[in-house]
């Protein structure tokens, strides 16, 4: 006789995703597969909210007795703004990725940073953030993690690339008051030529997005580039750089590294990031869009 399903009591802990749109996201089944593996009693689940209803959103979910929740595009800068307290390492990117819910009060995290190096790691284990300059393309509340990730881990030197200057501008500004100063440039061109690293933390890739068109022939050979879009896994910027002969690093390794923090504040468990995990999730990933 076949176990019964996994069902919910009474004492279910929840959590979520907050994003608009939040289709595309996977972070459902990264914890729905911790969820069963470890046989908790809990739930997590999508939470489509449009902008300016976010803040009474999160309100809310902290009232219905929510343990917490990811924050992805384009609420990780409005984020900030609704905790009632925030983590150190998020105040220093002034963006947070996670809520953890604490008898009525919200506390604010960023584990993408984190994530972010934890993914390099896995996926070109050989490169060195104090090895050259970094090129990132964007100005959120992803570039805002990223940036501060490779800063903080020894890059000589970062240049944000963003079609608006003053949104790069504003975010160097940031990064230059948690010490970063002179190390920090703004463009809206990318400085490929002898870069070491480039990261794409922008929307465009994704599916259903517009693509991100960028010729990646004047990176040097050992550089690696990344797209911390993971819908599809394989982004045209990906595409590019793999037939250049460049590593590349796809953006789902940094959303299995970042939950595990949220993980073990909502259900009580460290859940770890495998194989079997990383093919369960790109199951339901396209592979190129």
């Amino acid at each position: 006789m076949q176990d019964p399903p996994r069902t919910l009591t009474g004492h279910a802990k929840t959590a979520g995703i907050l994003g608009w749109p939040v289709g595309h996201s996977r972070s459902p089944r990264l914890h729905g597969y911790w969820l069963a593996r470890h046989g908790l009693d809990g739930a997590y689940i999508p939470l489509p909210v449009p902008p300016d209803r976010f803040a009474a959103a999160v309100r809310a979910l902290a009232d219905l007795g929510f343990r917490g929740a990811n924050v992805t595009i384009p609420h990780k800068e409005a984020a900030f703004a609704a905790c009632d307290h925030v983590e150190e390492e998020a105040r220093r990117i002034g963006a947070v990725n996670t809520l953890v819910m604490r008898d009525g009060r919200i506390e604010g995290w960023n584990t993408d940073g984190w994530g972010f190096l934890r993914s390099i790691e896995e996926q070109a284990p050989d490169f060195d953030a104090a090895a050259g300059p970094a090129v990132v393309l964007g100005a959120g509340g992803g570039a805002r993690a990223v940036a501060a990730a490779l800063l903080g881990a020894g890059c000589p030197r970062l240049t944000l690339v963003n079609r608006t200057p003053a949104r790069a501008e504003a975010l160097a500004h940031a990064l230059a008051e948690h010490g970063f100063g002179t190390a920090v440039d703004v463009a809206t061109t990318p400085p490929l030529d002898g870069a070491a690293l480039l990261v794409n933390t922008t929307s465009q890739g994704m599916q259903g997005q517009p693509p991100l068109v960028l010729d990646v022939s004047p990176l040097p050979p050992h550089a690696v580039v990344v797209d911390i879009v993971y819908v599809p896994l394989e982004t045209p910027l990906l595409a590019a750089a793999r037939a250049r002969g460049l590593r590349a690093v796809d953006g789902l390794g940094m959303l299995l590294h970042q939950g595990r923090r949220g993980f073990e504040a909502w259900y009580g468990v460290l859940p770890q990031v495998d194989a079997a995990l990383r093919d369960f999730v790109a199951a339901d990933i396209p592979r190129t869009a």
